[in-house]
């Protein structure tokens, strides 16, 4: 009887989670400036759950269920009064082996599920290495603007982007 009782409350507990992430999460890939590296261009990929300061328990949930990631607080200098912290798993192991794998087993309902699935494409992509040259750059910057609020990616906006791209034909 206890195991069943335990099953059910994991039940709730995942069940919590799914829409709670439908709700306020969110399955990102940045692309930032690195002078480091010989395309000039990092990768990065990121999932993250906000939550305002009255809520900094629902992501030490998270943080707890999943076993990765860290909160991090935002000040907020706007008109509101508490700040927001922000659940972030930003290893890509832990992304591959703990956030995809239950997301994959337990799928979102609203259209995240698609910001899911471009997010694993992307990270089988760098896998593959292939966030190490030009044209895998911009085969990731092209999915990225798809996904979440659709913003044009500064990469493929970039002069030297737009330099190399010229060099191409």
């Amino acid at each position: 009887m206890i195991g069943a009782d335990h099953q059910q409350e994991r039940l709730k507990t995942i069940g919590w989670i799914v829409g709670f992430v439908d709700g306020e999460g969110c399955f990102s890939i940045t692309l930032q400036k690195s002078s480091s590296l010989l395309t000039g261009w990092q990768v990065f990929p990121e999932f993250v759950v906000t939550q305002g300061a009255k809520s900094l328990q629902a992501l030490s949930d998270l943080q707890k269920f999943f076993g990765c990631g860290k909160i991090f607080c935002n000040r907020r200098t706007d008109n509101h009064k508490e700040d927001l912290y922000r659940f972030c798993v930003r290893s890509v192991s832990d992304l591959q082996e703990k956030i995809i794998p239950f997301f994959q087993d337990n799928p979102l309902r609203t259209a995240k599920q698609q910001d899911l699935e471009k997010f694993v494409q992307v990270l089988r992509m760098m896998k593959d290495r292939k966030h190490l040259t030009f044209e895998g750059l911009k085969e990731i910057a092209l999915i990225v603007q798809t996904m979440n609020r659709k913003k044009a990616s500064r990469f493929l906006e970039s002069s030297e982007t737009i330099r190399q791209a010229s060099f191409k034909r």
